[in-house]
Parts: C-alpha cells; sequence; structure tokens
C-alpha cells in the first residue's frame, strides 16, 4: 500500500490515463465527467486505505466499496484494473458486448466489484445492511459507499441516513462526490440541497469535508472517518466535475461523451505535463 502522497497523487494522475484511454477507446459514450471528479478519493481508498486482496477478491474479511453513483463505473474500473484485480486490456471493452466492464458495475461479471449497482439511491441502504451484519458477526470490516450530489435527490438515501445511526454502524463511510452537477444540469437549479452537511448532522452522523482533489486532505479526512466509533461518517467531498482535463472542467456537455483523436491527444498531454510536477 502507499503511504507517501506524492505516490499517491502519481498513481490519481495514471488512473485519470486510464479513465481517458476508456473515453477514447469504448464503441459508446463514457461518464468521463463524474468518473473523473472522484478519481482521487479512489485513488486513496484503493492504494492506502481499503483492505482487499486482487488475489481473492471474495476474502471474507475485507472491506467493501459500493459505487451508488453507478454511472462513474470508468473510474472504478480504472482504480480496479490498476490495482491487479484484472488485466488492463480489459479497459478497451468497456460497455462492449459480453465485455467484464458494463456501463453499471455488476458484482457476478466483473472482479472486485462488491454489489452491482445502476437504479441510483439504493447503494448507501445496500452498505448499511452489509456494514451491520459485518458489525454483528464481529468483523473488522469497513463499508464504503461513493454518493453523487445529483443521487442525494433520491428519497431512499435519505431513510438509510436516518437508520444508520440508530444501528450505531459506525464501520459505514459515506462519501458524497459534491461537484455540483447531475445528468440534466447544475444541482442548484434542479433541487439545491442546501446547507448540506448540516441535513446529515441532524440525523447523527460524524461530518466531514474535504477538499476531492487535496490528496493530503482526503488522506487524512478518511484516516479520520475509519477511526471513528459511534456513529457513521459521511465526507462531504468538494469537487470538479471532468477534473484534471481543462476543457471538461464543469462543463456538463461531458456527463457522457466521446472524445475524438484531437481531444484524446489533448487530454493525454495536460495529463502527462501534470505528472512532470507531481
Amino acid at each position: 500500500m502507499i503511504d507517501d502522497i506524492r505516490e499517491l497523487k502519481q498513481k490519481a494522475n495514471q488512473l485519470r490515463r486510464n479513465i481517458i484511454e476508456m473515453t477514447y477507446q469504448s464503441e459508446r459514450k463514457i461518464h468521463v465527467g463524474p468518473a473523473l471528479s472522484c478519481i482521487d478519493i479512489l485513488a486513496a481508498l484503493y492504494f492506502k486505505f481499503m483492505r482487499i486482496d486482487p488475489e481473492n477478491p471474495m476474502w471474507e474479511d475485507r472491506d467493501r466499496f459500493i459505487l451508488s453513483k453507478g454511472h462513474a463505473y470508468a473510474a472504478l474500473y480504472a482504480a480496479l484494473c490498476e490495482r491487479g484485480f484484472f488485466d488492463k486490456k480489459e479497459l478497451k471493452t468497456v460497455r462492449h458486448i459480453n465485455s467484464k466492464l458494463q456501463g453499471h458495475p455488476a458484482m457476478y461479471k466483473t472482479p472486485g466489484v462488491d454489489m452491482t449497482v445502476g437504479s441510483l439511491g439504493n447503494g448507501l441502504g445496500i452498505g448499511l445492511g452489509m456494514a451491520y451484519y459485518l458489525k454483528l458477526i464481529g468483523k473488522p470490516s469497513k463499508v464504503f459507499v461513493m454518493l453523487g450530489d445529483g443521487e442525494l435527490n433520491e428519497g431512499a438515501i435519505w431513510e438509510t441516513v436516518m437508520q444508520a445511526p440508530v444501528r450505531k454502524a459506525d464501520n459505514l463511510i459515506a462519501l458524497v462526490d459534491y461537484n455540483h452537477y447531475q445528468s440534466c444540469g447544475s444541482c442548484e437549479d434542479i433541487l439545491p440541497m442546501g446547507r448540506l452537511g448540516d441535513k446529515w448532522k441532524d440525523f447523527g452522523w460524524n461530518v466531514l469535508e474535504m477538499n476531492g482533489h487535496d490528496m493530503a486532505d482526503i488522506v487524512n479526512k478518511i484516516a479520520i472517518a475509519i477511526n471513528f466509533h459511534g456513529a457513521p461518517t459521511v465526507i462531504i467531498a468538494h469537487t470538479v466535475k471532468g477534473k484534471g482535463i481543462s476543457f471538461m472542467e464543469n462543463q456538463n456537455i461531458w456527463h457522457v461523451n466521446k472524445v475524438t483523436q484531437e481531444q484524446y491527444k489533448k487530454a493525454m498531454d495536460e495529463l502527462k505535463e501534470e505528472a512532470r510536477w507531481i
């Protein structure tokens, strides 16, 4: 596992390259914007914090990760292949017929995927079920659930937000990718969340906020969450949709799209230049 912040930044840069490769190679459009906004967090989880074994994906004592915002599958696949769960050549097959890597993660198709997701709003409830069971049988495992800010429109999430503190599920850690956009536009225009942290706090959660692109802050806040006892933790990560590619940042046209050859070259050149300065 990686302890050095600089090495984690380098890993996140590589994961971004993986995402751009998928966006260029796939026959279909890829949800590139929401993948790029959460990839720094996944780099920290998969290469520093999560207790997992690529040689034994179903290890009983592993930590679990649920990508509730399943349309960001490219971020998860980028991390899983880099971590060794499957060969990198599989990335060229994303969303192809019969590929291991479908348009939403599927647990019986893709090694390392802990839960099939697709319909938004279900991941946190499933995560609570996992966390509560693991706690009851005395397992040390943590359950991490990545939520989208647009996904918070779903009422099922708030039912779980109410329930989790009652169950004292302090092994459950929710991460909100707060990039301020959803598929149809700005979250603030569609359904404003207001003082988001206060909402979770009022229901009994331990609430942390972080810069979702500052690796030192990410590592610090996840470490705090892992070591917190008595209540579940939510980390609200302030992020930028399309982060890392200049022409994609805060441009919702990149919620789901393909890159041209020219755009692919520009994106990869930018990432190579960034890597030089890490």
